[in-house]
């Protein structure tokens, strides 16, 4: 493999005709990290700190205030911004509060999917043979359950809630991070370095900790991030339908199957939650694809070019 020059990649980053400050002096990649940090941090912000600030109770219900339309309308009010439900809850509490969960669901998801996962494509790829097809074999039969009927299955033998949700979801997103991990095993023992500390003797053991996992970090993370968008979407789905979270535990998907009914009343039921998942999703996947401009070699190659390029006219 070509290596850049120590003395190169120095003078690329530090002189300072090559990396003026200001936003627009970074490169691609270093906007990209931190634009994907920056989505995925204010999303833990969401989850962590907003439900300390809802201003009531999200279960509270006061019949008295039913159906409340949102501080813009004719007959709304500042003590509830966002309207409030059949049942007079604070929608704008409910949204807090639902983001708080989703979100959580959403990570324990992808951290259980993506342990098993990568666990499977690690000995897939790396011990190959009858012990590969094998497990591809496995992978292949699970792919070909529809996703979210399996899930349903799932939910109505063991009964809807959190920690149910996050079975189901799992067991249904593992797949994914095998088959990808599998690959990218492959193509990375494929390497001549590798082959080359293979032929010398290098343990097994040695060989994935020192030279195959740290390859593995760049597609897992962004593998992981995407899915993370997905999962926010299935439990929404299943909420929705009434197979997962249920009263008095607050989803997105609860408050848009409850609002479905007053879509010409009270538009704002189904409106504001529906609106909060898209914008969870949009934020998520622009943090991925930030994420791959970030991590994928060939980015970080085009960006010593440009920085190598505009040293030398300079």
């Amino acid at each position: 493999m070509s290596a850049v020059p120590a003395w190169m990649s120095d003078a690329a980053e530090a002189s300072p005709s090559v990396a003026p400050r200001g936003w627009r002096a970074l490169s691609d990649r270093q906007r990209g990290w931190i634009l994907a940090v920056s989505l995925l941090l204010l999303l833990a912000a969401v989850a962590v700190v907003l439900p300390w600030l809802a201003p009531y109770d999200p279960a509270a219900i006061k019949l008295s205030a039913r159906l409340r339309p949102p501080v813009w309308e004719a007959r709304g009010t500042w003590s509830n911004v966002l309207g409030t439900d059949n049942l007079g809850r604070d929608v704008l509490s409910r949204i807090l509060h639902g983001a708080r969960l989703s979100i959580l669901i959403g990570a324990a998801v992808v951290a259980v999917s993506a342990t098993f996962g990568v666990l499977v494509g690690l000995v897939a790829g790396f011990a190959g043979g009858r012990v590969d097809a094998a497990l591809m074999r496995w992978v292949d039969v699970h792919v070909a359950f529809p996703g979210l009927l399996l899930s349903l299955v799932i939910l109505v033998i063991l009964g809807p809630g959190p920690g149910t949700v996050i079975l189901a979801l799992a067991l249904n997103g593992w797949m994914v991070y095998a088959r990808q991990i599998r690959s990218v095993v492959l193509s990375v023992r494929q390497l001549p370095y590798i082959e080359s500390a293979e032929m010398a003797g290098a343990r097994a053991g040695r060989i994935l900790l020192r030279h195959i996992l740290p390859n593995l970090a760049a597609p897992l993370i962004t593998l992981m991030v995407l899915e993370f968008a997905r999962v926010v979407l299935a439990e929404a789905a299943l909420s929705f339908l009434g197979v997962g979270v249920q009263p008095p535990a607050v989803s997105w998907g609860l408050d848009v199957a409850n609002g479905r009914n007053y879509l010409t009343s009270a538009w704002w039921l189904a409106t504001f939650p529906g609106l909060s998942i898209a914008l969870t999703v949009l934020i998520v996947n622009v943090a991925a694809s930030r994420l791959r401009l970030a991590l994928d070699p060939r980015e970080r190659e085009k960006d010593f070019a440009r920085r190598l390029i505009a040293k030398v006219r300079r």
